[in-house]
């Protein structure tokens, strides 16, 4: 039996190719399109709205997405393409659920239009605030508000799943491997901050991933004991 090396190994770390995996069974999944009258996979669809949730169901991000939904979901989680991953505002590996609410009417349509751009604008805003008053903490990590809207529009059919395995599941669930996790973010959050001018938004997120991070630690602590905990190791 040959002795593999693992420097020069073609494949990813295990995590990494179960997030892949993972997202693209996602993106296959059938979804009906009405306006054709049959099923479409749901990264097929140009136009819709998108939310990720993490391992207590908080929702964590809003976006919209007017070029292809597995497009944009895949650039935020599978590379370092957006500002949200680059600029450590978004954890693709906090992301444990996606929901998507694709716009089929308007498969079709041009990016410029203007008409879809603005229910396009309608439906991330509704979803955005239905996603902040859904929250513990009253707030999401996205840097910016979405447009106001100018239109009065509905949520339509929507599809949800997970983006992890049952054994990664294992792994990142566990409040320690997250409480590390988030911290480590947070501190690359703060760095990006400390280096650069940046706007209101961006503080905004890391005061929200403060209070995150907060949330989790105490949590934690109070499941172990808290400060009886302390008390009981003194008495040792």
């Amino acid at each position: 039996m040959v002795k593999r090396n693992p420097d020069d190994t073609n494949f990813p770390p295990f995590e990494t190719e179960d997030l892949r995996n993972n997202l693209a069974a996602f993106l296959a999944q059938s979804f009906h399109d009405p306006v054709i009258g049959k099923p479409r996979a749901i990264g097929a669809f140009k136009w819709g709205v998108y939310a990720f949730f993490d391992y207590d169901g908080e929702p964590v991000y809003v976006g919209q997405t007017k070029e292809k939904v597995s497009t944009r979901i895949r650039r935020h989680l599978t590379n370092q393409r957006t500002d949200a991953v680059a600029m450590s505002v978004l954890d693709p590996f906090e992301v444990y659920e996606v929901e998507v609410w694709p716009l089929p009417e308007f498969q079709k349509t041009a990016a410029g239009d203007a008409q879809a751009k603005a229910h396009l604008d309608a439906l991330e805003d509704l979803v955005y605030q239905e996603a902040i008053e859904g929250s513990i903490f009253k707030a999401v990590l996205n840097e910016k508000d979405p447009p106001t809207p100018t239109v009065e529009v509905s949520k339509p059919p929507s599809l949800r799943g997970r983006l992890v395995s049952p054994q990664v599941h294992r792994i990142r669930s566990h409040p320690d491997f997250r409480i590390a996790r988030r911290a480590l973010t947070l501190s690359r959050l703060a760095q990006v901050i400390s280096e650069r001018k940046v706007q209101g938004g961006l503080r905004r997120v890391l005061l929200t991933q403060s209070k995150r991070l907060q949330w989790l630690a105490d949590r934690r602590y109070n499941a172990l004991g808290g400060a009886a905990s302390v008390a009981g190791e003194a008495e040792d």
